[in-house]
């Protein structure tokens, strides 16, 4: 069980890695320099999503404008990579003090055919009471899966084909109040640094 929650931990990380160069000019030129040809601008993520809150609630990004969002995606069943995504969020939270009352977290699950508004909703509160849960239908969900250029698949347990797991990307990401993107971390980032970046930037 020890070296499945590593492998999963590790796999998580590289499919953030690998969605980073893809979608973050920065990470493109660090890790693959042109040297005629420069890449800049934005990256390429965040847009409209239509979702369900906890209450049942339909709810989309314009309800958080405004304010600064910090977006992860998960499932409640995640055992590794997910809370510690979410407990990463909650302790940089709390360690800005009252500057986290310009942040929205939200908890995004990419496996709507399991987690229920409700379920989702009560999963994301045990982390932190700021933490909002999200999910909606399989179309919503690919919807903002793709505008975030989120991975994510269903990986089957040949034993109880009903108990599958989830390999999704692990990036944590920070939209600003008009929802556009302003930095990234994972969950392998230091609170302290999280906390760091999070101060300088609201």
């Amino acid at each position: 069980m020890h070296t499945k929650i590593i492998v999963s931990v590790v796999l998580g990380v590289l499919l953030g890695a690998v969605a980073a160069v893809a979608v973050f000019p920065e990470a493109r030129n660090k890790f693959f320099p042109q040297s005629q040809t420069q890449t800049s601008g934005k990256a390429l993520i965040g847009g409209p999503f239509t979702l369900t809150d906890a209450s049942g609630k339909t709810v989309t990004d314009a309800d958080y404008r405004g304010r600064y969002m910090l977006v992860f995606f998960g499932f409640t069943g995640c055992p590794d990579i997910c809370p510690a995504g979410l407990q990463l969020i909650s302790a940089a939270l709390d360690k800005i003090g009252a500057k986290a009352d310009k942040v929205t977290p939200i908890f995004i699950s990419v496996d709507p055919a399991r987690d229920t508004p409700q379920k989702v909703g009560a999963y994301a509160k045990n982390f932190n009471d700021r933490i909002v849960g999200l999910t909606g239908t399989p179309e919503e969900i690919a919807a903002v899966a793709k505008a975030y250029r989120v991975f994510y698949e269903k990986t089957p347990n040949e034993s109880v084909p009903a108990e599958y797991g989830m390999n999704h990307t692990s990036i944590i990401y920070l939209m600003g109040p008009d929802g556009t993107y302003v930095a990234h971390f994972n969950p392998t980032t230091s609170v302290d640094a999280m906390s760091e970046k999070l101060n300088k930037l609201l």
